[in-house]
């Protein structure tokens, strides 16, 4: 054997020899190469975080509220079973609309294979291992809480010791480089094993994933981060022909680890990897991490899973890429005391002697690593079966269940699943839903294929203490992740949010390529998300529902468990649309939305012309007015769209039926019959994902219909109408007073969306000017329009016996915005209405506060009153253990006018044992949103960047949130100034964010300097006559 040996080390030698002297021969006529810098072999296989010392730096631990006498309102189910305006869920949007993911992975896969059938030589000498592993470190139960440790005392994150890469490898084609996996394998089935030690927060790992090889290769490159490997093994798919692994590493910088063979892969063939590994349970947001809570004292720990987009390879080493679908066999071993969740159900359980149970769960369908998800925890459950035989349960703490807390979120997805079912005629493809709430998670919910796991103030609500409102953010959450928004709140919530934000020169495009592992989180935001729902429900209306929903049926039919493109369900929906004799090219409409940042503003001029006509321009809508001047790209008029303008002619007492004109030019002329006397109104109901501007005469013409008879035009009209008129005002498109001249009308609205839209569109605008000298003149002309419904509506009521009295839902979230907006403004008897309550409560300490206002009432009683009430208000919210109550006490804590008790808060908010990681970002918020503090939050979050960005760093929903929260209301130069230098000490930290937030400092700024005084004039005035 030794002679072998040193026979094969001699032939080595002599080959080493040859090739050199080859290499000189031909190094005058080769272009010298310069290899990627790259760490050599010993370093590379060191146990990192997975993460380069560049991400390290600026990334840091991880980021969309029982049925005991609440009954499910009808209004509020059926508003459920006629949603088809936001059919589709957000992964379908993300992915067929943000990510083209498969069309680049494909063309990578291509390039790759090339490259490597050019460059890659069959069985390069390379060092090798005989039993094909690095012997590690196994964790048992009771060891110290730490990171696993590798063989030899190497920690992860620390230096390895060098070797020298192999002479062969040295200018060749190094695929673990490459920011995409290159391709060249497939997996099919991943078979994981899990032993889970809770007491020290560590797990370990064995995965066996059967791959198809491609093209030929002898590098196997998957991802993986933060996880310590000990073994690797090759086979062939057959029980003999194991491959000889040479060597394997971590490439912390593409989070990707690599498997060097001593042999190549064949084509056309199957093999199986083994992977044996250990990691930490880790106290963050993302991969598999630990959350916990206290049930009868005592602290309680549970483990969980958040991998979209991609994090699962924190988790365990995987092709974490959505183009790689594949099925997953899953198996926890836990102490006896915890029960384990997956996405499949348990198919059997093997209990040991030793307290320890090991849950084999069934096979899954075919999908993506990131829908994969499991638990361990020791939550108990309650569960309902649908009409087709779908089990449904949701786990929760002990006594949250007890209580029946999940009551409504259980019978409400029942119900959806029911309904969603007959509408797409596709069987829900899985035997069960498991709704699964948690103490911490990076967002409100995380719609894993048959283990939605929620936060647990977006899914538990206690039937006693819970407003209108509190309902409607669960129902809201639970309706997103089973397919995705309600209708009527769509139209002020959902497109107010996202049409700000789009509205930016700091946006992008719905649809991005996405080229690194950075990029995908980049893409996930709001307006991939509420954007992809608004222009699904305008193409929805102009398609027409019915055909609408036969497209989809098609589509969800032919691409079942398969990959799909944009392209695909544009085309499904355009031969919906052919079969009915309509030939729309939908992809061509689509792509100007989808692959354009922004949206248009079209300006209807009407009124005064000649021959009937009207003229029609479309325009970029932008907040920045210097920017659609000093850009070349927003000022040579490049962006286009092919609008479906919808409009209806009217008059004081008559409205025409509606007629839709396809806008495709920058200015057009229609012939329309229009008298001096009637309106005209574009948009209808905002079914399209555009602002409509009109000229003057036909402003005045339409507030004039609102004071005289509003009914005429429908609820929905009446709130675009706000909600677009103070949108143009805040860019600068309409003049400043038009929007508060439409309001005036409110004082005769009964109906509840257009005041919350006003309500909505106030807000901000409120808080340009809460520092301002002469606010109370905005303050004094916003309590006149509130006061006659304020007075005719009241307060809720309470009976005898001291129930309330019921009333509609409408009529409950009308009065609610009513007051909330007479005491955000200072109505005297609002503010004498919410002391006495909150006083009451404290003297007697017993809680009479109607349900539907007590946010109000807390909120003002600690703005109004002394220290005293906010240290009691503080004890009850940590007695509290209903999640509803919990969350109103925490933000009504921030609505103080004493600076040192808003910045005591600020600082308590940074301890996790007293107030839950995401619910710290909405303490920071609503301080900022308080005039007393938001100067205090402001310095609070620049002193404490990098705690905050350590925390939330990498979830980047909350890390955005964060951001726009705290700087949304920034307003002076100063301000600005602060915000530049900031940015500029932490260059390149989600730089997204801090560019958007920038914009908007800039857009307020600029707001004060040009239109505040014209503003404040306009006020003046109307408030003397």
């Amino acid at each position: 054997m030794a002679f072998d040996v040193e026979r094969e080390q001699e032939e080595r030698k002599k080959k080493k020899k040859k090739r050199r002297k080859k290499r000189e021969r031909g190094e005058k006529s080769r272009v010298p190469f310069s290899p990627m810098m790259i760490e050599d072999d010993s370093a590379l296989r060191t146990s990192g975080r997975g993460l380069s010392d560049q991400w390290a730096d600026s990334v840091g631990m991880r980021p969309r509220t029982t049925e005991r006498h609440i009954t499910v309102h009808k209004r509020l189910v059926l508003g459920f079973a006629v949603s088809i305006l936001a059919l589709l869920m957000v992964t379908m949007i993300a992915v067929l609309l943000s990510l083209r993911f498969e069309e680049c992975g494909a063309s990578a896969a291509a390039a790759s294979a090339g490259a490597e059938a050019d460059r890659i030589p069959g069985g390069a000498p390379a060092r090798t291992n005989s039993n094909n592993s690095v012997a590690g470190t196994s964790h048992q139960p009771g060891e110290e809480p730490g990171r696993p440790v590798a063989s030899g005392g190497i920690v992860p994150g620390s230096p390895a010791p060098k070797e020298p890469l192999e002479e062969e490898e040295q200018g060749r084609w190094q695929p673990w480089t490459q920011l995409r996996l290159p391709g060249h394998l497939k997996p099919l089935h991943y078979n994981l094993m899990l032993t889970v030690f809770m007491e020290n927060f560590t797990f370990s790992g064995e995965v066996n994933v059967e791959v198809a090889c491609l093209n030929a290769t002898r590098y196997i490159v998957l991802h993986a981060s933060r996880v310590v490997v000990e073994k690797v093994q090759v086979a062939e798919d057959r029980a003999f022909g194991a491959v000889q692994v040479a060597r394997y590493f971590l490439y912390p910088q593409n989070q990707v680890f690599v498997v060097v063979l001593n042999q190549t892969l064949e084509a056309q063939r199957n093999y199986n990897l083994k992977i044996i590994y250990n990691a930490l349970i880790e106290n963050e947001l993302l991969g598999f991490f630990r959350s916990s809570y206290v049930l009868h004292g005592e602290r309680r720990f549970l483990g969980v899973t958040q991998f979209s987009p991609t994090h699962a390879r924190k988790a365990f080493p995987c092709f974490d890429e959505p183009i790689y679908k594949a099925t997953f066999k899953i198996s926890i071993k836990h102490q006896a005391t915890y029960l384990s969740l997956s996405n499949m159900p348990v198919e059997t359980s093997v209990f040991e002697e030793d307290g320890w149970v090991t849950d084999h769960f069934s096979q899954t369908p075919l999908m993506s690593t990131y829908y994969l998800a499991w638990a361990v925890c020791n939550f108990t459950f309650r569960e309902m079966v649908t009409k087709s035989g779908i089990i449904v349960r949701l786990y929760a703490r002990p006594d949250a269940v007890r209580r029946g807390s999940g009551d409504y979120a259980l019978h409400i997805t029942k119900r959806l699943i029911e309904f969603y079912e007959d509408y797409f005629k596709v069987p829900y493809s899985l035997p069960k839903l498991d709704l699964l709430a948690v103490p911490k998670h990076p967002y409100a919910a995380m719609e894993n294929w048959g283990l939605s796991v929620f936060v647990e103030q977006k899914i538990l609500l206690d039937p006693s203490i819970s407003s209108i409102s509190y309902l409607l953010d669960v129902t809201m959450v639970i309706v997103h992740e089973i397919c995705h928004q309600e209708k009527q709140r769509f139209l002020t919530d959902v497109l107010h949010e996202v049409m700000l934000l789009d509205g930016l020169a700091s946006s992008h495009p719905v649809s991005q390529e996405v080229i690194e592992a950075t990029d995908i989180d980049r893409v996930f935001d709001w307006i991939a998300y509420k954007k992809g729902a608004a222009l699904i429900r305008m193409l929805a209306n102009f398609m027409g529902h019915s055909l609408f929903q036969t497209g989809l049926q098609d589509y969800l039919t032919i691409h079942k468990y398969g990959n799909a493109a944009r392209s695909d369900l544009w085309n499904t929906l355009s031969e919906a649309l052919r079969k009915n004799g309509k030939y729309v090219n939908i992809q061509e409409v689509m792509d100007q939305w989808t692959l354009q940042m922004g949206y248009p503003v079209i300006t209807i001029m009407g009124n005064g012309t000649v021959d009937n006509m009207i003229a029609i321009t479309q325009q970029h809508f932008i907040y920045d007015s210097r920017a659609r001047v000093r850009t070349t790209e927003f000022g040579n008029n490049s962006y286009l769209w092919q609008i479906p303008l919808t409009i209806v002619l009217g008059n004081r007492s008559h409205i025409s039926s509606e007629t839709i004109i396809w806008v495709s030019n920058k200015s057009e002329h229609h012939r329309i019959t229009l008298d001096k006397e009637s309106w005209l109104l574009g948009n209808i109901n905002q079914t399209g994902y555009f602002r409509v501007n009109y000229d003057l005469r036909n402003w005045r013409l339409l507030i004039d219909q609102l004071m005289q008879n509003h009914e005429v035009l429908s609820v929905s009209n009446r709130a675009g109408l706000i909600d677009d008129a103070f949108s143009l005002a805040r860019a600068g498109y309409l003049p400043q007073n038009i929007p508060l001249e439409i309001i005036k009308y409110l004082s005769e609205e009964k109906d509840f969306l257009p005041w919350h839209a006003a309500s909505r569109a106030l807000y901000p605008l409120d808080k340009l000017l809460d520092r301002m000298e002469n606010y109370n003149v905005f303050n004094e002309y916003i309590l006149k329009q509130v006061a006659t419904m304020y007075i005719k509506l009241g307060w809720p009521t309470i009976n005898v016996n001291g129930s309330l009295v019921r009333a509609s839902y409408q009529h409950e979230e009308l009065r609610r915005e009513v007051i909330m907006l007479a005491c955000s403004f200072g109505n005297k008897h609002c503010h004498q209405q919410a002391s006495t309550l909150i006083s009451d409560w404290i003297s007697s300490n017993r809680n009479r506060i109607p349900l539907n206002v007590r946010d109000i009432v807390y909120c003002t009683g600690v703005s109004l009153l002394d220290e005293d009430v906010w240290e009691f208000i503080w004890m009850k919210f940590h007695s509290m253990t209903a999640i509803s109550e919990k969350k109103i006490l925490l933000e009504a804590l921030t609505c103080s006018d004493d600076r040192n008790l808003l910045n005591r808060l600020l600082n308590l908010s940074l301890n996790s044992e007293v107030v839950l990681d995401q619910d710290a970002i909405d303490v920071i918020i609503h301080v900022a949103r308080n005039p007393h503090g938001r100067d205090l939050a402001w310095k609070f979050f620049r002193d404490k960047w990098k705690i905050l960005n350590t925390r939330y760093g990498e979830a980047l929903f909350m890390n955005s949130k964060l951001i726009i929260g705290v700087t949304e209301f920034l307003n002076t130069e100063g301000e600005l100034n602060e915000l530049k230098s900031f940015i500029k000490n932490y260059d390149g930290v989600a730089d997204a964010s801090f560019s958007r937030a920038v914009e908007t400092v800039e857009a307020n700024v600029r707001w004060q300097k040009y239109y505040k005084e014209e503003l404040f004039h306009w006020l003046r005035k109307a408030l003397r006559h």
